[in-house]
């Protein structure tokens, strides 16, 4: 499967597998189990959606936002749970207003999730770590 390393950027093919004890970047060598979520801009956004064998979600947020800053803990949090299962992104709306206008966002934070390069499901409003670990786990 395709998988996009958190640190570089650079899309990897590893096995699947049900669970990794080490599964590290041909690129930078840094290990793709660091499930940390990681940035998108409007030039990476379609390559890291499109070459993700893994679900892809997104957070769509901004530096103002008192909801988005509490949310961004669990986000980290929910990240760290399901590594080489889904990638975790997230998209600063402020910088990248071009994303935010092409998938019609509206309210932040808002969760957009996307499978086989599709956007299968979206919510709007900050998620407590539980709902955010339930949501997740709907698209493994």
């Amino acid at each position: 499967m395709r998988v996009i390393c958190p640190h570089c950027l650079s899309v990897n093919n590893i096995p699947h597998k049900e669970s990794y004890t080490k599964a590290n970047c041909g690129k930078c060598k840094k290990s793709l189990l660091e499930t940390k979520p990681i940035e998108l801009t409007n030039s990476t956004f379609d390559e890291v959606v499109v070459n993700s064998d893994l679900p892809v979600i997104i957070d769509f947020w901004a530096p103002w936002c008192e909801p988005c800053k509490m949310m961004a803990p669990n986000f980290e949090k929910s990240a760290a749970k399901f590594p080489l299962k889904v990638l975790f992104a997230k998209v600063n709306t402020e910088n990248e207003q071009i994303l935010g206008s092409r998938f019609g966002i509206r309210s932040i934070p808002t969760l957009v999730i996307f499978k086989d390069s599709k956007e299968v499901h979206r919510v709007s409003g900050a998620l407590d770590e539980a709902k955010l670990s339930g949501l997740v786990s709907q698209f493994i």
